[in-house]
């Protein structure tokens, strides 16, 4: 039985690791890695719930061993807040990096939030967004679908 970090990592990189996705094989249009992320991230930032009001937040995968959150607000005293925490993914784990001196292998109730995201962001990404099958990676229409950024 796969453990947890085998199924976050089959659920980032998918069936087919290793294939680029390139302009040219992008139908109906030419989307750059940018615009890719951040209409997957307009999908990433809704999976935990509401964006409390005057606060920005954005969760997407940036590649295949990384993911992204990244919030940004203001205070009560009107200050402008920003934090942004970066997830890698590695063989022994995932570690979370949170600042400049902060990195910590997550575990527990962390580690299942970040998978059950990620698994949740992958089906809805591929599903609403490439119009795909988020298990087989096959076009859910007779329409073609965008090529993920991340192959």
């Amino acid at each position: 039985m796969p453990t947890i970090l085998q199924q976050a990592m089959n659920l980032l990189v998918g069936d087919q690791p290793n294939r680029p996705a390139t302009k040219s094989s992008r139908p109906l249009r030419q989307f750059t890695d940018n615009q890719l992320i951040k209409l997957e991230s307009e999908i990433g930032k809704t999976l935990f719930g509401d964006i409390p009001k005057g606060h920005k937040r954005d969760f997407f995968c940036l590649d295949e061993e990384t993911w992204i959150w990244h919030e940004v607000w203001t205070d009560k005293d009107g200050h402008k807040k920003e934090q942004t925490i970066r997830y890698e993914i590695h063989p022994n784990g995932i570690l979370k990096v949170d600042g400049a001196k902060n990195y910590n292998l997550i575990k527990g109730q962390e580690l299942l939030n970040l998978t059950t995201a990620i698994r949740m962001y992958r089906e809805r990404v591929m599903r609403e967004l490439y119009k795909r099958d988020h298990r087989t990676g096959a076009l859910l229409t007779g329409e073609p679908g965008l090529v993920s950024h991340h192959g």
